[in-house]
C-alpha cells in the first residue's frame, strides 16, 4: 500500500528548504508524495555572497544586501504557504566568512529564520542523501560543486554514505587565485589529486550535483544534439565530457548562453568548473558520469524520512500519488497491472516496475483535450520531475502512455529522434503495453480480472481472452473487440476469445 497517506508521510506533505550558498540563495517547497516530492515552489536569486571572498575573507557586500532581501521575502512566502517544517542551511560562504556569524544573527533578527551552518563533510553527506532520493541504492561517488567549495562523498550501494571530503575548488574561490591560468590549473591539479587519494579510482558512476555541472551538461546536450532535454539522470562518458570541455573553451560564451538558456552569472563560472571537471575525470576515471538534479535540498528532505519511507520506490510512490489525486478511478491502475501482467511473463523486476508505473499513470491525464491526450501523456511521463528512471525508461514509459490513448504516432508532435534512446525491441514492447492498457481500460472500469483473463502463447502466436462471467461477456462489445484485435496485431498473434456467447 502507498505510504503517502500515512502519518509519517503526511508530516512531510509540504516541506520548505532555504539554501544559502556561495553563489545563490534558493527557496524550495516540496509537496506531494514524500518519497518522490514535487516542487510546489522554487525560487532562486544569484546573490554571489562568496564573490571576492579570496581577497577580503568577508561576504560580498552587495550580495549580502541582496541575500537578506531574498530571505525576508522567503520567510514571508513560507508563512503564507503554511510550510512546516522549514529548514534553512548555509554552506561555504557563510561558514568561512569573517562576518558569517554577524550575517546569521542579522537574518535571524529580521526574518526569524534560524540558519544551520553546515561544515564541508556535512554538506557532502546531505548532497549524497539528495542523490539517494532519486537513486535508491546508488553506488559510486557524488561530487557537489558550489560557488566556494566542492565536496566528494562515497555512496556504498546500500543506502549509506561513506568517506566524505571537502575542498576549496568552487569557481568563486578559484577566481581569487593569482598567477593566471597556469597557477589555477596547478592548484586544481594538486587539490583534486589530494581528494582522489581518499577514494577508490574507477568508480561505477560519478554523480554530479550543482548548477555549474548542470550548465556543462546542457552544453554537452547541445553539442551532441541530444533529443531529451531533461538534466536529471543525463549520462555521459568521460571522453564525451572531455570533448565538451574543449568545445566550451573554443566557443563564444554568449553563443553558448543563447543556445543553452544559461544565465550570464552561471556562464561566467563554467570555464573554471570545466577545468575542475576535466581534472576529476582524468584523476578518478569513472566508468560513467551522471547528472543529479537532487542535492543538498533534497538531502535535507531525505533526512526527515523514516527508514521505511526511504526504502520505497520513488517512481512507484509518485505514480500512486498521481493516480490518487488525478485519475478518474483511483485504484484501477493496480487492477489493470494484474490484468496485463500475463503478456510479460518473463519480465525482470526493472521492467515490471515500469509496467506498474504505466498502469498507475494510465489515466491521470484524462482531463487533457482528447485530440492531444496522447501527446500530453507522453510529455508528462518524459518531462515530469520523477526520480528512479533512466532517460531510456522515461521514453519507454512515455511511449506506453501515448499508445494507451492512440494506436499510432501519426499526426502527433512526437519527436522520432527520441527512439534512438531505446532499442527497437523496447519500442515494440512499449507499444504492446500501451495497447494492452487501452484494451484493459475499455474492457471494464472495475477489476478486469474478475471478468476476463489474458493468456499469451508466443510459440503458437496466440492471444487468448477468456471471458469468465456473464457480465464479462456483456462488456465485450464492438469497440472492446476492436481494441483486443489491435493488441493481438501488435503481438503478431491470432486473437482468440473463449467463454463467449
Amino acid at each position: 500500500m502507498p505510504l503517502f497517506d500515512a502519518p509519517e508521510a503526511q508530516a512531510l506533505k509540504r516541506v520548505g528548504v532555504i539554501d544559502i550558498g556561495s553563489n545563490s540563495v534558493r527557496l524550495v517547497v516540496f509537496d506531494g508524495a514524500a518519497r518522490s516530492p514535487a516542487y510546489f515552489y522554487n525560487e532562486k536569486i544569484l546573490c554571489g555572497l562568496g564573490a571576492g571572498f579570496a581577497q577580503t575573507g568577508r561576504l560580498n557586500p552587495e550580495g549580502r544586501v541582496r541575500a537578506l532581501a531574498a530571505l525576508r521575502r522567503f520567510a514571508a512566502l513560507t508563512r503564507g504557504m503554511g510550510v512546516a517544517p522549514l529548514l534553512t542551511v548555509a554552506t561555504a560562504a557563510v561558514r568561512d566568512a569573517e562576518d558569517g556569524p554577524a550575517f546569521r544573527a542579522e537574518v535571524q533578527a529580521e526574518t526569524g529564520l534560524d540558519i544551520r551552518i553546515v561544515d564541508g563533510a556535512e554538506e557532502a553527506r546531505l548532497s549524497a542523501q539528495g542523490v539517494l532520493v532519486g537513486w535508491p541504492g546508488a553506488e559510486g561517488l557524488i561530487c557537489d560543486i558550489g560557488g566556494s567549495s566542492m565536496e566528494l562523498a562515497q555512496l556504498t550501494g546500500d543506502g549509506r554514505v561513506g568517506t566524505r571530503k571537502t575542498s576549496d575548488l568552487g569557481p568563486l574561490k578559484l577566481m581569487g587565485i593569482k598567477g593566471g591560468k597556469k597557477a589555477v590549473r596547478t592548484h586544481i591539479k594538486a587539490r583534486v589529486g589530494e581528494l582522489a587519494s581518499h577514494f577508490d579510482t574507477k568508480p561505477k558512476r560519478l554523480f554530479l550535483v550543482g548548477g555549474s555541472w548542470r550548465a556543462i551538461a546542457r552544453v554537452d546536450m547541445e553539442r551532441r544534439g541530444y533529443p531529451l532535454k531533461v538534466l536529471h539522470e543525463y549520462r555521459m562518458k568521460p571522453k564525451a565530457i572531455l570533448d565538451t570541455i574543449k568545445f566550451i573553451a573554443k566557443t563564444d560564451p554568449d553563443a553558448l548562453r543563447s543556445r543553452t538558456g544559461t544565465s550570464a552569472e552561471r556562464m561566467r563560472l563554467v570555464p573554471l568548473a570545466s577545468e575542475v571537471l576535466k581534472r576529476l575525470v582524468r584523476e578518478l576515471r569513472p566508468q560513467e558520469v551522471a547528472i543529479s538534479s537532487y542535492g543538498i535540498r533534497e538531502g535535507l528532505l531525505y533526512e526527515q524520512m523514516t527508514p521505511a519511507l526511504r526504502q520505497r520506490d520513488p517512481l512507484i510512490e509518485a505514480a500512486r500519488h498521481a493516480e490518487a489525486s488525478s485519475a478518474r478511478m483511483p485504484g484501477f491502475g493496480r487492477a489493470l497491472y494484474y490484468f496485463v501482467e500475463p503478456l510479460f511473463p518473463r519480465a525482470r523486476p526493472e521492467k515490471r516496475r515500469l509496467i506498474r508505473a504505466a498502469c498507475l499513470l494510465h489515466d491521470v491525464s484524462w482531463r487533457a483535450h482528447p485530440d492531444y491526450r496522447a501527446e500530453v501523456c507522453f510529455d508528462n511521463a518524459t518531462r515530469a520531475n520523477l526520480g528512479g528512471m533512466t532517460h531510456a525508461e522515461r521514453v519507454f514509459l512515455g511511449l506506453a502512455l501515448l499508445h494507451r490513448y492512440k494506436g499510432n504516432r501519426a499526426n502527433t508532435s512526437f519527436d522520432e529522434a527520441l527512439l534512438a534512446l531505446l532499442p527497437a525491441a523496447k519500442v515494440t514492447e512499449a507499444e504492446i503495453l500501451g495497447r494492452a492498457m487501452r484494451f484493459g481500460a475499455m474492457f471494464t472500469v472495475e477489476k478486469p480480472t474478475d471478468h476476463g483473463a489474458l493468456r499469451y502463447r508466443p510459440q503458437r502466436h496466440e492471444l487468448i481472452l477468456t471471458l469468465k462471467t456473464e457480465q464479462g461477456r456483456a462488456l465485450f462489445g464492438e469497440v472492446t473487440e476492436a481494441r483486443f484485435k489491435a493488441l493481438a496485431g501488435a503481438l503478431g498473434a491470432e486473437p482468440i476469445v473463449e467463454g463467449g456467447a
